[in-house]
């Protein structure tokens, strides 16, 4: 298993800032998994002008159902200037629907604090 302090490196080597061309960026924010078997998955954000890009988080997992995960133990994401960023709303969700156990999943959320998924989806739909 993989510490989240490997983990956030891992976030640190994929930052690359790229402009693609007047509507597309990338790279400014890099989230790393790793799943039930232990396995890691990454990805980075796509920001369009038009918001048909995509978080981070959504790339790392789209890489791990590749592989035909679905189980998240832990996750990071980093952006352009170090800090350590908790998945914003539509990512929690995402990751909630991928599979009902992820609600336990470990989120590090700032330098000092993890939390699990549950934890920032209180009063989850899907309870009720």
């Amino acid at each position: 298993m993989f510490s989240f302090d490997e983990m956030e490196n891992t976030a640190h080597q994929l930052i690359s800032p790229t402009q693609l061309n007047k509507y597309i960026k990338y790279g400014h924010v890099a989230a790393v998994i790793q799943s039930g078997s232990g396995h890691i998955y990454t990805g980075i954000n796509i920001d369009t002008a038009c918001s048909m890009g995509f978080c981070a988080e959504h790339g790392a997992i789209a890489d791990m159902i590749k592989h035909r995960e679905t189980r998240i133990v832990k996750i990071i994401a980093v952006n352009q200037y170090g800090n350590i960023i908790p998945p914003c709303g539509r990512c929690r969700e995402f990751i909630s629907q991928i599979n009902k156990e992820n609600i336990h999943a470990e989120v590090k959320v700032t330098k000092e604090q993890i939390l699990s998924l549950g934890e920032l989806l209180p009063f989850d739909w899907k309870n009720a």
